[in-house]
C-alpha cells in the first residue's frame, strides 16, 4: 500500500522530466536549441542514430538533384546578394547551393546564374547585366537599368512575394509586385549601375546617406587592409544574403498589412465620390489612413484628370472633422484648389459668420486644410469653396 502511495506522490515530480526527455529526443533543430547542453547532446545522438541507415542511401540521390546558383566571387554587392535570397525563396531553388566563382566551366555547370557570365537570357536562366548593350528595365514606365536584383525580381518576384506573404491572394501579390519594385528593388538597381538619383548632374550633394542597404552589405566585405580566409568571406556573403531578405520581408509585410488596406479605403472613397457631391470632386474617407499616394494612382486608373480631378477630401469623427485640399502631387505643398482665400486664418464663430456654415472651427492660413464640428459642415465648406472659385 505504501508503494502506490509513494508513486502517486513522486509522479507529479517525474512527469515534467519525462515529458522534457521525450521532447528532447525528437530530432528538431529548433527544439534542440532550446534544451540544456546535456539534453541537446542526447537529442543529437538519437538523431544521428536514427538517420544513419538512410544517410548513405540518400547521399548520392541528393547530390544528383541539388541545384546550384552561380554568382561571382570576390567582392560582393547588394544586388547579387538579394538575387540569391530571392531565388532561395522560390520552390525551384529553395534548397539550392550558392556557388561563387568566375570560372566559366563552373558557371556553366550551375542551374541558374546571376550577376556574372555576361548573358541575359531568361529562358536559359542567365541573369547578368554587365554586358555591352544591356539596357533592360522593369517595364516601359521605368528608365532605371536593371541589376541582377531587378532581373531576378522581374522574373521571380511574384513567386517570392507569394512565399513571403502567405495570406495574400493573387490580386494582392500582383499589386505589390509593382509597388515593391518601385519602393525597394529599383534603388538597388540604380545604386549598382551607378545611376544618379537626380537628373541634374551639376547640383551639389547636400548630404550623404551611408546607412542604405547596399552600404550595409558593402560593410560585410573585407577591409582593403584585412586578410580574410575564403570560407569567412563566403560566410559574410551568406550574411549579406540574409540581410537583404530581412529588409525585403519587413517592407513587403508592412505594405501588405498597412499599404494595401489603406488603398482599399481610398479606393472605396473614390468609387463613392458622387454620393458625397454631384460634382464627384469631393471624397469622404471613412477611416483615417495615408491617402495621398493612393489617391493619385487611383485617379490615373479611373481617368480622373483635369476637370474630373478630386479637389477635397473629408475625414474625421465625433466633433472633429477636416476638409483637406488635395495637393497637386503627393508630397507637394501646393494645393489643386486651396480653400477660399477670404476664410484663411479665420476661426470659430467669425468663420461661421463669414461662410454661413454653422460649426466651423478654422481654416489654415495657407488654405490647405480646414476644420468643422460636423461632417456635413466640412462637406459644405468644400462645396462652397468650389463655387466661390468657379469650380
Amino acid at each position: 500500500a505504501a508503494l502506490p502511495l509513494m508513486l502517486r506522490r513522486v509522479r507529479p515530480l517525474l512527469s515534467p522530466l519525462l515529458s522534457l526527455a521525450r521532447y528532447a529526443t525528437r530530432p528538431s533543430p529548433l527544439r534542440s536549441s532550446l534544451l540544456s547542453p546535456a539534453l541537446r547532446r542526447m537529442s543529437e545522438k538519437r538523431s544521428i542514430h536514427d538517420t544513419a541507415g538512410t544517410t548513405e542511401q540518400n547521399k548520392s540521390k541528393m547530390a544528383k538533384v541539388a541545384k546550384k546558383i552561380a554568382t561571382h566571387s570576390g567582392k560582393f554587392h547588394c544586388d547579387e546578394a538579394f538575387a540569391c535570397w530571392m531565388l532561395k525563396n522560390t520552390p525551384e531553388f529553395r534548397d539550392a547551393d550558392i556557388v561563387r566563382t568566375r570560372n566559366p566551366e563552373e558557371i556553366d555547370a550551375c542551374d541558374i546564374v546571376v550577376d556574372v557570365g555576361g548573358v541575359y537570357d531568361a529562358a536559359r536562366l542567365r541573369f547578368d547585366h554587365h554586358q555591352r548593350g544591356f539596357m533592360e528595365t522593369f517595364n516601359e514606365h521605368y528608365k532605371t537599368k536593371l541589376s541582377s536584383a531587378g532581373l531576378v525580381y522581374k522574373h521571380f518576384g511574384r513567386q517570392v512575394l507569394a512565399n513571403v506573404l502567405r495570406e495574400a491572394n493573387e490580386d494582392t501579390v500582383d499589386l505589390l509586385y509593382g509597388h515593391m519594385y518601385k519602393k525597394f528593388v529599383e534603388a538597388l538597381d540604380g545604386v549598382d549601375n551607378g545611376i544618379a538619383q537626380y537628373e541634374a548632374e551639376d547640383s551639389a550633394k547636400r548630404y550623404e546617406v551611408t546607412t542604405t542597404l547596399p552600404s550595409r552589405v558593402n560593410l560585410l566585405n573585407p577591409l582593403w587592409n584585412e586578410e580574410v580566409p575564403d570560407n569567412v568571406v563566403q560566410d559574410r556573403f551568406l550574411e549579406a544574403v540574409a540581410m537583404t531578405g530581412r529588409d525585403f520581408c519587413d517592407q513587403a509585410n508592412m505594405y501588405f498589412r498597412a499599404w494595401v488596406p489603406a488603398r482599399a479605403i481610398v479606393e472605396e472613397s473614390v468609387s463613392n465620390r458622387n454620393a458625397v457631391d454631384d460634382s464627384g470632386r469631393i471624397v469622404f474617407l471613412k477611416q483615417g489612413c495615408p491617402w495621398r499616394e493612393h489617391l493619385a494612382s487611383l485617379e490615373q486608373e479611373h481617368g480622373l484628370d483635369g476637370e474630373k480631378s478630386i479637389l477635397y477630401l473629408i475625414s474625421g469623427e465625433k466633433e472633429d472633422w477636416r476638409v483637406q485640399a488635395v495637393p497637386v502631387a503627393p508630397g507637394s505643398f501646393e494645393s489643386r484648389l486651396a480653400l477660399e482665400e477670404s476664410w484663411r486664418g479665420v476661426r470659430d464663430e467669425a468663420l461661421s459668420e463669414k461662410t454661413g456654415v454653422p460649426g466651423c472651427i478654422f481654416v489654415h492660413a495657407s488654405g490647405f486644410i480646414g476644420g468643422a464640428k460636423t461632417k456635413e459642415a466640412a462637406i459644405e465648406l468644400a462645396r462652397l469653396s468650389m463655387r466661390m472659385q468657379g469650380k
